[in-house]
């Protein structure tokens, strides 16, 4: 059976690294406040609202979670690493949370600590929610912005996170092999990524078993288009087209599944009907330009580097002109996070980080072509992780 989440003892060791961490800066407890990384921390995901919530990890001692009743209810069948839950039954109440969260520090005893945290404000402040921040409620204690300490451990992954990402890339492609199968002409983009994703969600669901919970919502695994359909196909972040699918259309796709709270990416142009010359040579150029990145990752080399490598094939081309964004991004829980794989980025690569490749040419009222891999750098250089055909004639409906 493939791994399916994150073990206990791998939380528990993220929260040691973390304290090591606070050690080093002299800070008596963190705070987290985005959903994300109460996840990432603790195993704990929940739906972040205007309620606020927040995990406390200590320099040593139990974690506890500050937060609404209805969060709380979820929370014990989710982890075994927080032991105190302090909870207020809604936003605004009555009290407003973040006076309850000064309340409930003060009783912890930080009342005059020194709290490293990624929002000083006590809040994630989502969806209109309004309130004072914690340091107005804590005038004694000293919060200090250190998200910098979470962002730097998830920048590299660990073996179980690289397996989640490789279990997330199989079913990945499976959506993406149904929904190539399913598009024609006639078709509106919208029902074919439903279809797709419908059967490949319930085949996902039926093979993984009841050990397989998805994070968030009812989709296992998805592929779509996104409305990059013909002519749309050139705004790389189109929301929908107002026509159906037809003749001589470039599509531009996307297809991930979410195992653990992990995900990859994997993007394809595809063409409906013989390409003409035209589609060829783009199609052409944005696959060397591919190559050209994937060659460039490897540790040592710079994010800097891998766009550069992608940028020369396009402006030898002479298409300077139809770039629109950088070359890659990392991926993770989040479907974009660091490292940028950017042109002023100097951050070096090491083995463990994951990233998309996915260099993109784009004329404007014409098409898009844009292919997008995920990929792990190794010791020696990387693994391509997402593997449907690339080829021009694979793609070619």
């Amino acid at each position: 059976m493939p791994r399916l989440s994150i073990s206990v003892n791998e939380y528990r060791n993220r929260v040691e690294r973390l304290r090591e961490e606070l050690k080093k800066r002299e800070l008596d407890a963190f705070l987290i406040t985005n959903g994300v990384s109460i996840f990432y921390m603790s195993g704990f995901y929940h739906m972040v609202t205007e309620r606020p919530a927040a995990l406390l990890i200590p320099g040593d001692g139990d974690l506890s979670f500050m937060g609404p009743l209805l969060e709380a209810d979820h929370l014990k069948h989710q982890t075994q690493l927080v032991k105190h839950i302090h909870t207020y039954l809604d936003y605004p109440g009555t009290t407003h949370p973040i006076d309850l969260f000064a309340k409930w520090l003060s009783d912890l005893g930080y009342a005059k600590s020194k709290i490293g945290t990624d929002n000083t404000s006590g809040a994630s402040a989502t969806m209109g929610y309004t309130g004072p921040p914690l340091t107005e409620k804590l005038p004694e204690a000293k919060l200090v912005k250190a998200d910098d300490i979470l962002w730097e451990m998830r920048l590299t992954k660990s073996p179980e996170e690289l397996d989640l990402i490789r279990e997330s890339a199989k079913w990945g492609n499976l959506a993406h092999q149904l929904l190539q199968e399913y598009t024609s002409p006639g078709r509106w983009d919208a029902d074919v990524a439903l279809e797709a994703t419908m059967e490949a969600t319930a085949i996902m669901k039926k093979t993984l078993g009841p050990q397989y919970t998805p994070t968030a919502g009812t989709r296992c695994c998805s592929a779509g288009f996104r409305g990059q359909v013909g002519s749309k196909s050139a705004m790389p972040h189109s929301i929908a087209i107002e026509r159906p699918i037809k003749q001589g259309d470039v599509l531009v796709t996307g297809a991930g599944a979410d195992v653990g709270g992990y995900n990859s990416e994997l993007e394809r142009t595809m063409i409906v009907g013989p390409p003409t010359d035209r589609q060829k040579q783009y199609f052409e150029v944005m696959m060397e330009a591919q190559d050209a990145a994937i060659s460039a990752l490897k540790p040592g080399a710079s994010c800097a580097d891998v766009d550069i490598a992608a940028n020369k094939i396009i402006h030898k081309a002479g298409h300077k002109e139809l770039v629109r964004h950088h070359t890659g991004h990392g991926i993770g829980l989040q479907g974009h996070e660091p490292p940028w794989l950017d042109q002023g980025n100097p951050v070096l690569l090491k083995p463990g980080m994951v990233v998309s490749i996915e260099p993109g040419i784009y004329r404007l009222g014409y098409a898009g072509f844009r292919h997008s891999d995920t990929l792990i750098v190794t010791a020696d250089g990387n693994e391509l992780v997402t593997y449907y055909p690339r080829d021009l004639e694979s793609l070619t409906i």
